[in-house]
């Protein structure tokens, strides 16, 4: 989803990442949530924290941008006939959006099944969060057996134009973190040590 955040290298990624490992589609879809505001992701004058992960919801935290993902998402998967939606929430070492949590994605599910034709006729949609109970070192070491090599991926909030992570906010901290929990080399590019 392109929704307006700060850089594109992510969307970059997604692509790099789906073409590696053969994806049957591949699709990017725009969205502005800037129109919406109020998260430092998508609104350029409120700065992305880097101070170290403070209590509370950050305000990196971008409203609502779970469910309209989701929502598109379950869009599609009842066009494709498809059961199940993937997504990537973590509710262990997370910075604490309330979009992440397990009841929320029940909670969703729940909906879902209630809100589409494919779940009336019968055809039940689950949602799933297979990395939602991994504390990160856990999805470091999930994605080296699976073959994944992380610089491939994007967790941080401003990386620069060639992709490479500050090192400095809250998910560059929360995915070093990972690493050496991991024991394992951290294969991010960043800016800084």
């Amino acid at each position: 989803m392109d929704y307006g955040q700060r850089h594109i290298v992510e969307i970059e990624a997604a692509a790099r990442i789906a073409h590696a490992f053969g994806a049957a589609g591949h699709r990017i879809q725009k969205l502005d949530l800037t129109q919406v505001g109020g998260s430092a992701l998508t609104d350029r004058s409120m700065a992305i924290p880097v101070s170290g992960i403070q209590p509370g919801i950050p305000v990196t935290y971008v409203p609502a941008r779970n469910t309209i993902l989701l929502s598109l998402a379950l869009g599609w998967a009842e066009v494709l006939g498809a059961q199940h939606i993937f997504v990537g929430a973590n509710a262990v070492d997370y910075s604490g959006y309330p979009d992440c949590r397990p009841e929320y994605l029940n909670a969703f599910e729940q909906m879902a099944n209630l809100a589409t034709k494919a779940a009336v006729e019968g055809r039940r949609i689950e949602v799933r969060g297979p990395l939602l109970h991994l504390p990160k070192a856990a999805i470091v070491q999930l994605a080296l057996q699976l073959g994944v090599d992380p610089a491939m991926t994007v967790s941080c909030y401003q990386p620069d134009a060639e992709g490479r992570a500050c090192a400095v906010c809250d998910a560059c901290r929360i995915r070093k973190a990972g690493f050496e929990a991991a024991g394992s080399v951290d294969s991010t590019r960043y800016t800084r040590a």
